[in-house]
């Protein structure tokens, strides 16, 4: 695996830092309703997992959950965002906060499609993606 890392590095010219992410959600009594785990590396912020409690889903906790995270990987330099789902789960959600599919895998798993999607970073409230992180 070192020796990976060390090609890798000396063809990006850096060691790349992952850097863990995660926001979560408390009801009122502490219990956790919703939770979204990710990660930023390269400039990008990877969301791996999405969960909103059944009880608590179309009150905008996702969308409340996903604004924190890229604002958070804005911050951290991150210019774009990408995550995987699959055709049973939440593309229209994504679609809907402005990612885009760029590619589709077939039968995985079958009969499903798994959509890979991305979308281009923006200071929230913002014009357009001309903006810089915050120092």
């Amino acid at each position: 695996m070192d020796g990976l890392l060390a090609f890798n590095a000396s063809s990006y010219g850096y060691v790349p830092k992952e850097k863990k992410l995660a926001v979560n959600a408390c009801a009122e009594d502490g219990r956790l309703v919703a939770g979204l785990l990710g990660q930023t590396i390269h400039g990008w912020l990877r969301l791996g997992w999405l969960w909103v409690s059944e009880e608590r889903r179309q009150q905008r906790i996702g969308t409340e959950l996903m604004r924190r995270a890229e604002a958070e990987a804005f911050d951290r330099g991150c210019h774009h965002a990408h995550l995987e789902t699959v055709a049973f789960q939440a593309r229209g959600f994504y679609e809907r906060l402005g990612y885009t599919v760029f590619g589709v895998l077939d039968d995985y798993p079958r009969p499903y499609k798994r959509f890979y999607m991305q979308k281009q970073l923006m200071v929230p409230g913002a014009p357009g993606p001309a903006h810089q992180p915050k120092a």
